[in-house]
């Protein structure tokens, strides 16, 4: 290859990291959460696009259960079944946040699907989204590009919600930032596989995680008991 063609090849290379790298830092925004308490729920603020934490049963509980998730995470979709009966159960006693966690190294389609809950929940159907994309994990998780986008939008449509504002919405900076806001508070604590459990800030043994993926609800609703019986 002659020196000119070398150059050229260079700098086209170059220009190419440059774009990766600005395109990261897009897609994965740098945010300060030194101020953030990880162990209370979160109001809207510019540090998560203005989306307020996701709190399903009692927000002013003594008991917060927090849990660290991935949508497209095996093990998160094998304790969803025990996290939701439990959290129903104890709906009027524990407040229940899930922060988005998506690996993307392993699982490439969890921030899109984190997106399609934070989406829904623009329309007041955070819940419904995040149930919906549990209940059928098998059926997106290998797909990609329109594919997947589209069964989302199904899904979206299937809980009544207006389909073109959700696409919009699933691209839109505020739930990227909403979505890398809770990897960092996620990681400002540690947490660096999913699911991670904590109950009104101590994370969960291995042991306790394990038996609740494994399909145990008995174990989470013991330690919710147990945690109303201290807070009293």
């Amino acid at each position: 290859m002659s020196k000119v063609r070398w150059i050229i090849f260079a700098a086209i290379v170059v220009l190419v990291l440059g774009g990766l790298i600005v395109y990261s830092r897009v897609s994965n925004p740098s945010i300060d959460v030194s101020s953030i308490d990880a162990n209370s729920i979160t109001k809207a603020s510019d540090q998560n696009g203005q989306i307020a934490e996701h709190v399903y049963g009692n927000p002013d509980a003594k008991v917060v259960f927090v849990e660290y998730g991935d949508y497209q995470c095996p093990s998160c979709g094998g304790a969803y079944a025990q996290v939701k009966s439990a959290t129903e159960q104890y709906k009027d006693k524990v407040a229940f946040v899930f922060r988005n966690f998506p690996l993307t190294t392993l699982h490439p389609n969890a921030r899109v699907a984190a997106a399609a809950a934070e989406a829904a929940g623009l329309q007041g159907k955070y819940w419904d989204m995040h149930n919906k994309l549990y209940e059928n994990q098998s059926d997106w998780e290998s797909l990609s590009g329109t594919a997947r986008t589209d069964a989302f939008v199904n899904y979206a449509e299937s809980l009544g919600l207006d389909a073109n504002k959700f696409k919009e919405d699933l691209a839109s900076k505020s739930i990227n930032k909403k979505i890398s806001f809770d990897q960092a508070v996620g990681k400002k604590i540690g947490v660096s596989a999913t699911p991670t459990f904590y109950l009104n800030g101590e994370k969960l043994s291995e042991t306790d995680s394990g038996q609740i993926v494994q399909g145990s609800t008995t174990v989470l609703t013991g330690l919710f008991d147990k945690a109303l019986e201290t807070s009293k």
